[in-house]
C-alpha cells in the first residue's frame, strides 16, 4: 500500500504539471472504486488553484472552492503523461490539462478513490478526525506520550492510528520503532516520555529519508514519472525476516500484530 512518502512523492511529481493549469477534459472509464466516482464533467474549464496532501489524500483545490480528492488505495498510482498516450489495463481516470499533459489514475484493485468535496474541506468525514502530520511541529513525543496513557494496544498499532498521527504505515512504523529501540509489541501505555520523544524523532527522520529517496517500491509503487522508489534499499528490518540485523547480527524476527506483519530485532529492540 502506498504510504505517506509514496503519496508525497507522487504529489511532488504531479504538482508542476497541474498547479495553475485549466482542466480541459476528464475521462472516467471505471466508476466502481472504493466509493463510486461522481460526475466530473462540469469541472471542464476549472483551474487548479493549488495542490496539497493531507494524510494519504491528495487534494486538488479548484478555483470555485471545490476540491478533487484522490487516494491511491492499496495498489494505485498517478502518472503524468502526454495527452494521447495509449490506455493500459486498469487506467481508470484521465484528467487532461491546458498544457497538453494529463494525469492518469491506474488502480488494479480499485481500493483507491476519486471524490469531489465541498468546503469547508477539513469538516469532510474523511478528513475531520485525522491526527497531526508527522513532519509538522504539532507532532512530537509529548503528543504521543499524552495520548498513549492507559492504552494497552501494541505501540506499533498506536502509531499507525490515523487519529493519533497520520501517514505512519506498516513499513515506516517498523523502521521507526527499530531506530528508537522499542519492541513493536510493547503496550503503548508503558512507553516512557523519553522513549516517545526518541520515537517521534525517528518517525520524522525515517519519513523524511523515504520522501527524499522517492518512497519504497516493494510491489508495484511507481512515481509520477514512472520510476520506482528507492527507499527499499535502506530498509533496516521491514521484509528482512531471518536475515541478520545490521547492528547486532541477530536474525530479524517477524510477528503478526493487528493483522499486519511486523519486523523487529529482539536484541536491539529490548524495550
Amino acid at each position: 500500500m502506498p504510504e505517506l512518502p509514496e503519496v508525497e512523492t507522487t504529489l511532488n511529481g504531479v504538482k508542476p504539471f497541474v498547479d495553475q493549469q485549466v482542466i480541459t477534459k476528464i475521462v472516467v472509464r471505471e466508476r466502481r472504486m472504493r466509493w463510486p466516482v461522481p460526475d466530473l464533467d462540469h469541472l471542464h474549464g476549472q483551474r487548479v488553484a493549488r495542490c496539497e496532501r493531507r494524510a494519504k489524500y491528495m487534494l486538488f483545490h479548484l478555483q470555485d472552492g471545490q476540491v478533487l480528492l484522490l487516494h491511491l488505495g492499496m495498489s494505485g498510482n498517478l502518472r503524468v503523461l502526454p495527452q494521447g498516450t495509449a490506455v493500459q489495463k486498469h487506467d481508470h481516470i484521465d484528467i487532461e490539462f491546458s498544457n497538453g499533459k494529463l494525469i492518469r489514475f491506474n488502480d488494479p484493485r480499485r481500493f483507491g478513490c476519486c471524490l469531489l468535496i465541498d468546503p469547508p474541506i477539513l469538516e469532510h468525514k474523511l478528513l475531520s478526525s485525522l491526527g497531526p502530520e508527522p513532519l509538522s511541529s504539532s507532532f512530537d513525543g509529548e503528543h504521543l506520550f499524552t495520548l498513549s496513557r492507559g492504552r494497552s494496544l501494541a505501540v506499533k498499532n498506536f502509531v499507525m492510528d490515523g487519529k493519533v498521527v497520520v501517514g505512519v504505515g506498516n513499513i515506516y512504523a517498523s523502521e521507526a520503532l527499530y531506530e528508537a529501540g522499542i519492541r513493536p509489541t510493547m503496550a503503548a501505555g508503558r512507553v516512557s516520555r523519553a522513549r516517545y520523544t526518541r520515537l517521534a524523532d525517528c518517525i520524522k527522520g525515517v519519513l523524511a529519508k523515504a520522501i527524499k529517496a522517492g518512497g519504497t517500491t516493494l510491489n508495484d509503487f511507481i512515481q509520477a514519472d514512472g520510476k520506482p522508489g528507492y527507499f527499499s534499499q535502506e530498509l533496516q528490518v521491514y521484509g528482512r525476516k531471518d536475515e541478520p540485523c545490521y547492528e547486532c547480527a541477530e536474525p530479524i524476527k517477524s510477528k503478526v500484530i493487528g493483522q499486519r506483519n511486523s519486523y523487529y530485532c529482539s536484541q536491539c529492540q529490548s524495550f
